[in-house]
């Protein structure tokens, strides 16, 4: 293929069979955390009536985003939009995957095939609505939440991965982000948060036992989320490579850390420890370091990792409690909460011997960039569910809440 025969944003593909491998083997481990690790994560957490509609958010998630992500979203995150836009959004070149060919790769990867490439990339762009569901499972509507996932990929997701990793004026200012801190978990959490508060409390919130009814699926749901954590963080040094390796180790240390500072600070709290705390500290600790992971040491990881466990505790269990709003699985407290935490400490412990990108990392670059993905997040959200109150609807009415998503809208129930 001839330089002038190539996209703005291609490179002539320079195969490594390692890279290869080890990116294929990633795009099915980060898959594999939405269906089935999220879907059972989440389904475990929310009330026995209403499992198959957590479940079936996931997979709404997967089916809406895949197909926008070859009509246009890939493009937007990652392809080059024209001029000044550029610093924005990615352009419409590579719309239905014009242009892409078995020989090309993305400029930010030559030795991935980019067909790869854009498989990869969609599983993150899978799973970043998914968990936004956490903070409305149990009161939207199914169609609601189908065109809510629609233009959130294209308002929210699609802008922000392409200011951060795709080009455009968030990367070029320095703002570190390895696999997702910002554009996948500070994202989702602050429009979970928006959603919480559009919506309003579920019926009896603060009155019923809303407490979840099978922790097993979701202790099954996190460990599948821990495995397929491996390809979302080690993944994303597109190569097999020492920066995947230490990024591996990191994954599993902040992940540990974090569960044993949320089970300190409950048992503390609460005289006892819990399985759904620990589970939900590990996933807090998963945050966390994902924007650090292939950035930082193993003891920054540690340290990643025990503070994101309080944290997000503290998010989860009190800011709730003082604050009086309904996220219903904690997107905010443990995503958005843990994103934080993740990206500051990023910048504070950024070790230039581990990656050389850490060279020049600053908390007040990190901040910036938090700023900016949460202030675009809650915008378009905000936007975003004033079209669906409009058009689709937001919420279920009362007697359809009280009877359960799972029989008033999809006419099925667990057993």
């Amino acid at each position: 293929m001839t330089p002038d025969a190539l996209l703005p944003h291609q490179a002539a593909l320079q195969i490594d069979a390692a890279a290869t491998g080890w990116i294929l083997t990633s795009t099915a481990l980060v898959l594999l955390m939405t269906l089935p690790g999220l879907a059972l994560f989440y389904g475990g957490m929310v009330r026995r009536k209403n499992v198959i509609g957590a479940i079936a958010h996931s997979t709404g998630a997967f089916m809406v985003v895949t197909v926008l992500w070859f009509v246009v979203g890939y493009s937007l995150s990652f392809g080059t939009g024209p001029g000044a836009a550029n610093a924005v959004v990615g352009g419409l070149d590579a719309a239905f995957l014009n242009g892409v060919r078995i020989d090309t790769a993305h400029s930010l990867a030559p030795a991935l095939p980019e067909y790869l490439w854009i498989a990869y990339q969609l599983t993150f762009a899978i799973i970043t609505p998914a968990l936004i569901a956490g903070a409305f499972a149990e009161r939207m509507k199914f169609s609601a939440s189908l065109l809510f996932f629609a233009l959130w990929h294209l308002i929210v997701y699609a802008p922000i991965a392409h200011q951060v990793w795709g080009g455009g004026w968030m990367g070029s200012q320095g703002v570190l982000d390895f696999a997702g801190g910002a554009v996948v978990h500070v994202n989702a959490g602050v429009a979970g948060l928006v959603c919480a508060l559009v919506l309003g409390p579920r019926h009896g919130f603060g009155r019923d036992n809303l407490a979840p009814h099978n922790l097993a699926y979701t202790a099954i749901g996190a460990g599948l989320l821990l495995v397929g954590w491996m390809g979302f963080n080690a993944g994303s040094a597109w190569a097999a490579d020492g920066i995947a390796a230490v990024a591996a180790l990191n994954t599993i240390l902040a992940a540990a850390a974090a569960a044993l500072g949320w089970l300190a600070i409950e048992w503390i709290d609460h005289r006892r420890p819990t399985l759904l705390g620990m589970l939900s500290g590990l996933v807090g600790g998963l945050v966390g370091v994902t924007p650090a992971a292939g950035l930082v040491n193993p003891q920054g990881a540690m340290i990643i990792g025990l503070v994101s466990g309080i944290a997000c505790y503290l998010g989860a269990v009190r800011l709730k409690q003082w604050l009086k709003y309904d996220d219903s699985l904690d997107a905010f407290g443990v995503h958005g909460v843990g994103g934080i935490v993740g990206a500051l400490l990023t910048g504070l412990l950024a070790d230039a011997a581990i990656n050389g990108v850490a060279e020049g990392a600053s908390l007040a670059k990190q901040a910036l960039g938090l700023v900016a993905v949460a202030a675009w997040s809650a915008a378009g959200t905000g936007l975003i569910l004033l079209i669906c109150r409009f058009t689709t609807g937001l919420r279920v009415d009362k007697e359809q809440e009280i009877e359960g998503l799972d029989s008033a809208l999809h006419g099925e129930s667990i057993h």
